[in-house]
């Protein structure tokens, strides 16, 4: 298996606390502020993130894709939005470390790969959206260094086999926003985030 995915639970675990640190933050007034994910509100955002967990969770259980599908929207925060969040996280964390989990292969939505592999994914998913969480709520959007360095350099590892991908000229981007061209000389960090369709600030 590439090396991509060594490691797996800790990124996700690091990932998943550094979105939580911005959720941490979100004021009352924030939750129907609008993000760079443009059908999305940050509450909308944020049950995403949450659902999203526990929609994973579901497909270690032997769930079809199509329930991942179906269930992406229902409400997964309830009166309490960082309980929540934090609650799919231990979740998500502790199914994909029981014995043989890393090793199954699970039917995501675009395309049956092994539970390393979509924890990747999802872990992905999450340093992406942290930004975007935190570009909405004008906190501090830099994202770890760990995790940029690691998704940049194993982006195409991490997408291998799927029917869309944020790598490949052919994907529809129903999934992922296109990517978005950007100066030479660029930080690491924003050509990451170009290469999944956001601008950085500081290009606006």
């Amino acid at each position: 298996m590439s090396s991509a995915f060594d490691g797996i639970l800790d990124r996700y675990s690091l990932a998943s606390s550094e979105f939580r640190g911005r959720l941490a933050t979100v004021r009352a007034d924030q939750w129907a502020w609008p993000t760079p994910c443009t059908d999305w509100d940050v509450r909308l955002l944020v049950n995403h993130m949450t659902r999203g967990n526990l929609n994973f969770v579901g497909l270690l259980s032997g769930a079809p894709g199509a329930d991942f599908l179906r269930l992406r929207g229902t409400d997964a925060l309830g009166a309490d939005p960082l309980a929540a969040y934090a609650r799919s996280v231990q979740e998500c964390a502790e199914a994909f470390a029981r014995p043989g989990k890393l090793q199954q292969v699970v039917d995501y939505p675009l395309g049956r790969v092994p539970g390393a592999q979509a924890l990747a994914i999802r872990t992905t998913d999450t340093t992406i959206h942290t930004w975007d969480l935190a570009r909405a709520i004008g906190a501090d959007d830099t994202l770890h260094p760990t995790l940029v360095a690691w998704i940049d350099d194993g982006m195409e590892d991490i997408y291998a086999g799927l029917v869309e991908t944020p790598v490949a000229k052919e994907t529809t981007h129903r999934f992922f926003a296109a990517p978005v061209t950007g100066p030479a000389g660029a930080s690491r960090q924003d050509r990451l985030l170009r290469r999944t369709g956001r601008i950085p600030e500081r290009d606006r």
